[in-house]
């Protein structure tokens, strides 16, 4: 593995976990609602507060997974090798996220300077880390022998 290369690949990924970790708290610990942490705003009016309750705790839900793939992505920099395979799944999860955005048919939203970049990192950087890690790793068993099981 290019000395290089394995740390621009692990410094995207500790950044791309750390901003999960980020999401993760402030909606896992906010609800709809948010700590506000991207910013305050009314944006909903809650007319059913039993349903608001259950769809506020099905947020934090969410929010505690970000948190944890946040965590699982800085915990799996420090071996890539043992960690690939977690790793892709959290590639094509995120890809899979990305693909239900569009589900929205407003791309005038999803595409928007709001969303465009989130977006770019889901459809398109999420492949490129799949491809990249993959060539990583290739490349260091063509070098380095795996040990015998």
């Amino acid at each position: 593995m290019s000395i290089i290369a394995s740390a621009a690949f692990r410094t995207i990924i500790v950044t791309i976990g750390v901003i999960n970790v980020f999401l993760g708290l402030n909606v896992g610990f906010g609800g709809l609602q948010t700590l506000g942490w991207q910013g305050t705003g009314v944006f909903f009016e809650v007319t059913d507060q039993y349903l608001y309750l259950i769809r506020d705790s099905h947020m934090r839900f969410y929010g505690g997974l970000y948190l944890a793939v946040g965590l699982f992505l800085v915990v799996a920099t420090t071996d890539l090798r043992r960690y690939h395979t977690a790793l892709n799944l959290v590639f094509a999860m995120i890809f899979t996220g990305g693909l239900a955005r569009l589900t929205m048919l407003r791309p005038d939203v999803f595409l928007g300077a709001d969303l465009v970049v989130s977006l770019t990192v889901e459809l398109v950087l999420m492949p490129i880390l799949y491809l990249w890690l993959s060539r990583m790793l290739r490349a260091d068993r063509q070098t380095v022998p795996l040990p015998a099981a």
